[in-house]
Formats: C-alpha cells, sequence, structure tokens
C-alpha cells in the first residue's frame, strides 16, 4: 500500500468577484493512503465540495499542491473518476452506452467494452435495464449507472460529491450497501463529500469534520467500528453525537457570522 497515495499539502482556494474575495479552503493538509474509504463532513458552505473539486483537477488551488502517486494534479485525469449528485448521463444514449461511452473515447475495442458493460451491468444489477434510456429510469438506478460509467475506465481513486444526497432513505441505504460491496471487492480509494453525519459514520475508515467558511480541517477521526455498521449500536450513537457536535459548532459559528454582517449593515 502507498502510504501517500493522495498528498493534499498546505491548500488555499480563494474565489474573486469584482468586488471581494472570498476564501474557500484555508491550509488543507491531508495524507490518504491507497484504498482508504474518506468522508469529507461538514455544514453547507464548509468547502467540501471545493476540495473534492480540487483534487479531482476541475477547480486548482490557488496555493498549494495535491499529489496523486507522487504526480502533481494539473488537471482532470483517468486515475480520478468523479460521481456527481446530478448523475450527469447522456439522455440520449442507453443505459450499456453511458457505461460504455468513456471506453470508446479511449479506444477501446468493442469486444473488450462489451465484456467490460456486461460485467459492470450484473455487478450493479443494471443487466435488466440495459437498453433503457436515463428518463426511464428511477433516481436510484441512474446512479448505479453512473458508478458503473466511472468503474469502467478503472480509475483507482472515486471522488463523490454527495452522490446519494437526492435518494430516498431506503434506496440510499441499498446504494451505501453497494458502494461498500465495491469498494470491498475493487480496493478503490474513495473520497465522498457528505453532510449526513450517519452516512459518514456508516461508510468510512475515515471522518475529516470541516470548518465553516473558510474551510479548514477541524477534526481527522479514524472510524474504528466493525463492518457492517450497525446504526442502533451504542458506539455508533456516540461517534454519532460526537460528530453532531462538532459540525453544530460550525452551523453556530456561521449563525453568528450572519448576525454580524446583519448587525453592520
Amino acid at each position: 500500500m502507498n502510504a501517500k497515495h493522495i498528498q493534499v499539502q498546505a491548500v488555499n482556494k480563494i474565489f474573486k468577484t469584482a468586488d471581494k474575495e472570498v476564501v474557500a479552503l484555508r491550509d488543507i493538509n491531508l495524507d490518504i493512503p491507497e484504498g482508504q474509504f474518506v468522508c469529507l463532513l461538514g455544514p453547507s458552505g464548509c468547502g467540501k465540495s471545493t476540495l473534492l473539486n480540487a483534487v479531482a483537477g476541475f477547480a486548482l488551488p490557488s496555493s498549494g499542491a495535491i499529489t496523486v502517486n507522487g504526480a502533481t494534479v494539473t488537471g482532470p485525469g483517468p486515475d480520478r473518476g468523479m460521481v456527481f449528485q446530478e448523475y450527469a448521463l447522456f439522455p440520449w444514449m442507453t443505459v450499456e452506452q453511458n457505461i460504455g461511452f468513456g471506453l470508446e473515447i479511449k479506444g477501446t475495442d468493442k469486444a473488450a467494452i462489451r465484456r467490460k458493460v456486461d460485467a459492470l451491468l450484473a455487478m450493479l444489477g443494471l443487466t435488466d435495464f440495459r437498453a433503457r434510456f436515463p428518463k426511464d429510469l428511477s433516481g436510484g438506478m441512474r446512479q448505479r449507472v453512473a458508478i458503473a460509467r466511472v468503474l469502467a475506465l478503472d480509475s483507482p481513486t472515486m471522488l463523490m460529491d454527495e452522490p446519494f444526497g437526492a435518494l430516498d432513505a431506503l434506496t440510499r441505504r441499498n446504494l451505501q450497501d453497494e458502494l461498500l460491496r465495491i469498494w470491498s471487492e475493487l480496493k478503490k480509494t474513495i473520497i465522498f463529500v457528505t453532510h449526513s453525519i450517519e452516512e459518514a459514520i456508516y461508510l468510512a475508515d475515515r471522518i475529516v469534520v470541516m470548518t465553516y467558511r473558510p474551510g479548514t480541517v477541524k477534526r481527522d477521526i479514524l472510524v474504528d467500528l466493525p463492518r457492517l455498521r450497525d446504526p442502533s449500536s451504542a458506539a455508533f450513537n456516540a461517534l454519532k453525537r460526537e460528530l453532531g457536535q462538532l459540525v453544530m459548532e460550525e452551523q453556530q459559528r456561521h449563525h453568528n457570522d450572519e448576525l454580524k454582517m446583519a448587525a453592520v449593515d
């Protein structure tokens, strides 16, 4: 195992507009080993997605550096697959075509694409839906297709931006279990953004709690609970209370800042 598969070193991100600067991330430092499942947790506006997009190469840091296996991230790359909350499927393509699209772009031969797509359809329970279009699928099924499309490219790292946030509770838990099974089988490194404390505990080896803007690392917690995790257990709920307190502190800080700004105006 590469002890430092992903390194985030002194990363800052500033967004500039015509009249002001917004510091979204300040001095983020993380070392993520190969194969680890990491959740980024915190209130809205804490920079979770900004950090994920920086690792993906979509929005590079204003200063600092991000490296993957020693190579500096300068843009998107095939070693990092991204799964979005919005599914981002091509509506004019079938399930099979959506999953195989990236392989076609790479120039993979048709027989190899067929074998890979068949295997992923089976893995994610999509075989009977291969000829369907996204409009004919439920939200959970669309997200399965989006995950399969990333898996088709064999990226060692999966970056997931609240992928289950728009789903109902039962579908969400089913997909969480599917994701854990895939992660266990394929040994991917996963960075997963969520605002759900329970989801973070259920999924992660490690939870990075971020502060409200500017986003920094408030706590970095290893989750020492056996899998599959029982949300009704005493240990699960003790950690849930601890994390809840940390997130609530940041929400309160945000609220206080808004009150101060309102008073000035």
